[in-house]
């Protein structure tokens, strides 16, 4: 027996489903109310129920897991080219029924709720720290009016803005100055956030052994670690190390016709937020070479520019990082690759 194959468009209220009877050939659609959703598949037996990878996905992809169904979550982009007529919620399941049955497609794995917990983490911390970058050039910015130049660097300008505001009394309103100050309270009240959000994934940490090996690779952190362990979960889902740089964006970009492929820059696809905490921690690395030089970063920045070699060592680290991952292995700075006999 085949099982039934469902497409799945999610919404905040009203959910639209797409199937097809495997006996009769008789298409159904049907509308759902979100409280009624988990109701209807109750009622259902096992199938394969296929829905965009958007908000709420992963909640809904676990509880009809729980009910025996097969989930599958597409990445929207895929779906979008087997939409036949206008964007509607009808045609969208649809367009997801069609594509989950494609042999070679891709699917997103399913995040657990811990998973998605610590990603959470990851989410606010990047929000408190972008606010703070916000807070700290507007401080600048509106000081250099009044003829302050603070100091580049973040902790260097904060060091100065009391002393500047020292010498602005006579010239600022006292409703200015109190202003300038609650700022800078309010700045001190994001580093306290930010760093209580940094010991609650320390904390994480001690419970997962993975993270702690992925903290032995140069330039993968606290931050690097937990997320990637919270993003991928099963490393085993990327067939090779290059398809998990791939799912990262950190390879080239091909275009080519007639037989001739081009080579371009990275693709940047995939997440842009792991993407970003590799190539700072790739960035590290290659800047800060003291004792331990690594040739091969040496050779590879007498011929190409710096920020190639940037990302030439983001995407080293990531096929290391799905090594220790996929292989269960600790990292060993010394290891060669055997060679393989060519018959």
């Amino acid at each position: 027996m085949q099982n039934t194959i469902y497409g799945l468009d999610l919404a905040k209220r009203v959910m639209q489903l797409h199937w097809v009877d495997w006996e009769t050939g008789e298409i159904h659609r049907k509308q759902v109310r979100r409280g009624k959703l988990l109701e209807f598949f109750v009622n259902r037996e096992p199938g394969i129920v296929a829905m965009e990878a958007c908000g709420s996905a992963h909640y809904w992809a676990r509880e009809l897991g729980k009910l025996g169904h097969e989930v599958r979550l597409i990445a929207a982009q895929f779906v979008r080219p087997f939409v036949k007529t206008n964007k509607t919620d009808a045609a969208d399941a649809a367009a997801i029924w069609e594509t989950v049955q494609r042999p070679d497609m891709r699917f997103v794995a399913v995040k657990s709720e811990e998973q998605q917990s610590v990603l959470a983490l990851h989410r606010m911390r990047e929000q408190l720290v972008k606010i703070r970058t916000m807070q700290v050039n507007e401080i600048r910015g509106l000081l250099y009016e009044f003829g302050v130049d603070l100091p580049q660097g973040r902790e260097k300008g904060l060091k100065e803005i009391p002393d500047a505001l020292s010498t602005l009394e006579d010239r600022l309103s006292a409703v200015a100055l109190e202003t300038f100050r609650r700022q800078i309270q309010r700045l001190a009240e994001f580093d306290k956030d930010i760093a209580d959000i940094e010991k609650r994934l320390r904390l994480w940490k001690k419970d997962q052994e993975a993270v702690a090996r992925l903290m032995a690779i140069p330039g993968v952190g606290l931050l690097t670690a937990t997320a990637i362990v919270a993003t991928v979960g099963n490393m085993k889902s990327f067939r090779s190390g290059r398809e998990f740089a791939s799912f990262l964006g950190l390879v080239p970009r091909q275009t080519g016709t007639g037989g001739k492929i081009r080579l371009l820059g990275i693709s940047k696809r995939g997440d842009t937020y792991l993407r970003t905490l590799l190539a700072h921690g790739a960035r590290a690395v290659v800047n800060c070479q003291t004792r331990d030089r690594n040739p091969w970063i040496d050779k590879l920045r007498c011929r190409r520019p710096h920020n190639v070699v940037v990302v030439a060592q983001a995407n080293k680290m990531a096929r290391t990082i799905w090594a220790l991952l996929a292989k269960n292995r600790q990292y060993d700075p010394n290891y060669k690759p055997m060679a393989v006999a060519v018959a």
